[in-house]
């Protein structure tokens, strides 16, 4: 009698064993866990040490931590026919657990389709250089949609990054004559520029220079000043007929006076 007794009793404290292992659960602190009372959603635990009633709750984990996920290369025609391939790397977060289990089937998958078919539609709108040079706004976009779209199911997306926009060769090198014909034509605005501003200055001094006689004599004095200093060579100027006459002009004064 006694030694069916301990058999019941150790019987019993296996199945309380048991049962409490299965209703005790630890939770970490990144961790939520949503709670089925009889298939029907009762509430959200954790984090820490929580009790599920076996056989008549059953709880699911959710990881609240963020999430990096890649987006494959998408082949995406931009707006002025040119087909590039491009990637991007996704980052978004659990923010309400319930529905992230009851909303959709697998969030992690849907996220990343959705990202896949927004990728395409958002930079299908923009032409090949937005693509290039407009990078953030296109990522702030393409996030706003995401975020908006995964609302219902309790997930946000935090941000959004295009990594990679791979051409081909031919399309290579056309944007390569490209940005070498603008460096061309900067070259030649700037050149253009400094030939305006040259003849501007030049056509101002001539001015200053008519005005002032005396200027434009000590100007050409200046200039014979400085090319006599260079003996190898024998130099002819030309002297202007109006120094001529001041120079004559004294001797004559004096032979009218005699």
């Amino acid at each position: 009698m006694f030694y069916e007794f301990n058999i019941g009793l150790t019987v019993l404290l296996v199945i309380i064993v048991v049962v409490a292992a299965n209703a005790l659960r630890i939770l970490r602190e990144y961790q939520r866990g949503v709670v089925f009372t009889l298939g029907r959603f009762s509430s959200v635990k954790g984090p820490g040490l929580i009790f599920v009633i076996p056989v008549l709750q059953q709880m699911v984990k959710v990881d609240l931590r963020t999430v990096t996920m890649d987006v494959p290369s998408q082949d995406v025609i931009s707006r002025d026919n040119v087909s590039v391939k491009v990637s991007a790397v996704l980052y978004f977060r659990v923010v309400e657990p319930d529905k992230a289990i009851i909303q959709v089937e697998r969030y992690l998958e849907a996220t990343s389709q959705l990202a896949q078919t927004t990728l395409r539609a958002v930079l299908g709108k923009h032409d090949l250089d937005e693509m290039l040079s407009e990078r953030e706004k296109l990522n702030i976009d393409i996030q706003k949609i995401l975020d908006a779209q995964t609302e219902s199911w309790g997930v946000k997306v935090t941000n959004v990054e295009i990594k990679h926009i791979d051409l081909n060769e031919s399309m290579v090198r056309a944007i390569a004559r490209q940005a070498e014909a603008e460096r061309e034509r900067r070259a030649k605005v700037i050149h253009a520029e400094g030939e305006r501003q040259a003849a501007q200055a030049l056509s101002e001094a001539a001015q200053v220079l008519s005005e002032q006689p005396a200027a434009l004599q000590l100007r050409y004095l200046q200039t014979l000043t400085q090319v006599a200093g260079d003996k190898t060579s024998t130099l002819v100027f030309p002297v202007p007929v109006d120094i001529i006459d001041r120079i004559l002009k004294p001797g004559a004064n004096k032979e009218k006076e005699s």
